[in-house]
């Protein structure tokens, strides 16, 4: 298999005819052949091959071909030589998510990242965004929100594509009969399907207790804790997180507070603000949360507090953004230091958190151990996502690590979160991290399609 990269023209004659440049025809070893078969996505048709005395590699599609397996547009695009003449253009990457459908806004609060993807990729790829209900199965086919130059989106009908990546927005549109029947049928087509679904708390931690070398990151945690394991944890440790197992966004995680002679302390957030409750008993705790939530708490897990590094007070954490790259390698692509808001449980910025990079908040703890700490800390954060993906059954590409490092520079990993949020890079110096993701994102499309870069020029 030979991989190329060339200029594809449309032509008006209606034939089933594929003109193509010398380069090109060299470089695709289709040199005095006379028939072709043309692929995108899963459809193939054959057409008659014509030289065209050209400089570069130039491909021109007469309509019959263009129209025959639906080719989307003109411009740079990639070229496999495979077997018995077989070429395939693309790769045909899909982004799947959700939202309205409107005009302007068709994926909702995710369309602007989702432009972001198809603006960057549209130079290297045959790149699209659908929702589940854009797919007709028995035609193998999907009606796919392509943008155009000018930045608005424009839907065509393209073959099944070559891999997916998935955006899928929440927990509850994931678990959905139909999106399970979707990732098994893509399954059974052998189409990469990656960041299968939302992770669980309880399910990363059990994972990561089979690797003994990454488990050391993790703090003690149990999954449905009983009163007597709650009140273990909080005489030995004196602080833990209570938080829901398949929570996000910091909602309705606990900091409980074992003092002794002064009593128990429950921290959590309602209506927006910080609260703080005090109680005489562990018992008296106990009510309060079962009060609150009832039978929900049978997906909690317990956790032990870490005394995080602070700055004026107030607890750090930092977001690891983690991606696969186009060798199928874990790298860090992007480090945002989150700063915990006054009173609040979380660093969340939504909770009253603030950003700083890296550089920021370790020179301000450790200062010229700095760039040592965030070295050990990127070269722990790599070996969480390999353990992660070697105990995880499927394709990851993408992860968040919510990391940790306390006094002693000792680090720790929280949570692990499959769709990670994008707000770090709204950091003006992030920015260059936040493009360095998408391109990421693209490369690893590229290497699950097997369209990986060899031949540019």
């Amino acid at each position: 298999m030979s991989l190329t990269f060339c200029n594809l023209h449309f032509t008006k004659q209606p034939q089933r005819v594929v003109y193509v440049s010398g380069a090109l025809m060299k470089s695709l070893k289709l040199t005095g052949k006379k028939n072709i078969r043309l692929r995108l996505g899963r459809d193939t048709i054959p057409a008659l091959i014509k030289p065209i005395k050209r400089a570069g590699k130039h491909m021109f599609l007469a309509s019959g071909v263009k129209t025959a397996i639906k080719v989307p547009k003109t411009g740079g695009i990639y070229l496999r030589n495979l077997q018995n003449d077989e070429v395939q253009l693309g790769p045909l990457v899909g982004v799947l998510s959700d939202g309205p459908g409107s005009s302007t806004q068709p994926f909702g609060s995710r369309t602007g990242f989702i432009k972001q993807l198809l603006r960057e990729g549209s130079n290297k790829c045959y790149i699209f965004a659908f929702m589940p209900r854009d797919i007709n199965w028995q035609q193998e086919q999907v009606y796919g929100y392509f943008l155009t130059e000018g930045g608005k989106f424009e839907r065509k009908m393209i073959p099944l594509p070559d891999v997916v990546y998935n955006r899928l927005p929440s927990r509850r549109a994931e678990t959905s009969p139909y999106i399970s029947q979707l990732r098994e049928r893509l399954a059974r087509k052998k189409i990469p399907f990656f960041n299968w679904s939302f992770f669980n708390k309880s399910d990363i931690y059990r994972l990561l207790e089979n690797d003994s070398s990454a488990n050391r990151y993790v703090p003690e945690t149990h999954n449905n804790p009983t009163p007597d394991q709650m009140r273990d944890m909080l005489d030995r440790h004196h602080f833990v997180y209570y938080k829901p197992s398949a929570g996000s966004l910091g909602h309705g995680i606990y900091r409980l507070t074992y003092l002794p002679k002064r009593g128990y302390f429950a921290r959590y957030r309602r209506s927006g603000k910080n609260v703080l409750l005090r109680f005489a008993s562990f018992d008296s705790l106990m009510r309060m949360l079962r009060s609150r939530h009832g039978r929900t708490l049978n997906n909690y897990i317990v956790q032990q507090g870490i005394r995080l590094i602070e700055i004026d007070s107030c607890p750090i954490d930092f977001r690891f953004h983690m991606h696969k790259n186009g060798n199928n390698q874990w790298v860090v692509v992007g480090i945002g230091a989150k700063q915990a808001g006054r009173g609040s449980v979380t660093t969340h910025l939504k909770n009253g958190g603030s950003l700083l990079t890296p550089q920021q908040a370790l020179g301000r703890v450790f200062g010229t151990k700095a760039d040592e700490v965030l070295l050990r800390a990127k070269g722990t954060a790599v070996k969480l996502a390999e353990s992660l993906e070697i105990q995880h059954r499927h394709l990851l590409g993408e992860i968040g690590f919510d990391l940790g490092i306390d006094q002693d520079e000792d680090i720790w990993m929280f949570e692990a979160n499959a769709k990670p949020g994008r707000s770090i890079f709204r950091h003006p110096s992030l920015r260059a991290e936040g493009k360095a993701s998408v391109e990421h994102i693209l490369e690893h499309c590229l290497y699950l399609s097997k369209f990986r870069r060899r031949d540019e020029t």
